[in-house]
This record gives C-alpha cells, sequence and structure tokens, in this order.
C-alpha cells in the first residue's frame, strides 16, 4: 500500500503526534505564524477564481478588504491558539496542517463571496468547532490509547 506521507517526511527531531512542550512565546509564535502564512495564502489565491464559473468560487470581491482579514485573523487566532494549547498537553496529529488549512480555507471563501456578518460568524464559529473537534479527535484517541491504571488496594 502506498504512503502518502513518509515517515523520512518528517524533520529530523520531529515526530507527527509528539507533544510540543516549551515557553509561551513559543506557542504565540507558532500561533501567530501559522495565521498569518495562512491569510496571505488565502489572500494571494483570492486574485484567481477557482472553478467553473456555475459552481465555482470567485476571486475577490471588490470592497474593503481590511475588516474581513480582520475578522478572519481574530478567527484562524483562536482555532490555532485551541490546537496548539491541546498539541502542548497531548500527542495531537498535524495541528499546523489542520490550522493551517482551517484558516486558508474560511478565509478563501470569506474573500470571495463577501458574506453578510451573520454568515460571516457561522463561517468562523465552523472554523472554531472544526478545530474544537480536531482536538477531541485527538484526546479521544490518546486516551483510548492509554494503558489503564489498576485501582489501589
Amino acid at each position: 500500500m502506498m504512503e502518502i506521507i513518509g515517515s523520512q517526511d518528517i524533520a529530523d527531531g520531529e515526530e507527527e503526534g509528539e507533544l510540543r512542550p516549551g515557553p509561551l512565546w513559543r506557542h504565540a509564535l507558532w500561533v501567530l505564524g501559522i495565521t498569518a502564512c495562512a491569510l496571505c495564502f488565502a489572500w494571494v489565491a483570492s486574485l484567481w477564481r477557482l472553478g467553473p464559473e456555475d459552481y465555482g468560487i470567485p476571486s475577490a470581491a471588490p470592497g474593503p478588504l481590511w475588516p474581513l482579514l480582520a475578522v478572519c485573523g481574530a478567527t484562524g487566532l483562536a482555532a490555532t491558539a485551541l490546537l496548539r494549547a491541546t498539541a502542548a498537553r497531548i500527542p495531537l496529529y498535524a495541528p499546523s496542517r489542520v490550522g493551517f488549512v482551517l484558516v486558508m480555507t474560511g478565509t478563501r471563501l470569506a474573500l470571495g463571496f463577501r458574506p453578510e456578518p451573520p454568515v460571516l460568524a457561522a463561517g468562523a464559529a465552523a472554523v472554531v468547532l472544526a478545530a474544537a473537534v480536531w482536538c477531541g479527535y485527538g484526546a479521544w484517541t490518546h486516551r483510548a490509547g492509554a494503558p489503564a491504571v489498576a485501582p489501589r488496594p
């Protein structure tokens, strides 16, 4: 069976699903870096239309860009902070990739369709909820894989 991501693709000293402890400033830089990269990538991707005219994602709609990017940035910071906080406590698979994809996809959709505030808030809630579900799944699989401790007599 062919593996998409092999063990040789992981950098030396880094293992998928390992704990990511460290000082608070390192976690904050990680959260800011992932969010900023995802926002920039989504903004660059919004210069072109994705898919056909009938059902594709249009390029960035005209209008004010900074308020929309601020909302997407705040949402991204919340989602990636949740992922990083969970990854610091339990082994979590690919928190950086999941955070990047969630923030980039949500920002790209927001830039293409320019939703009204209630729809934008629902999309922001969906991104944070997806991050929470990923963290919950990681916690559930971590608990299921932990050995049972016998009670003391």
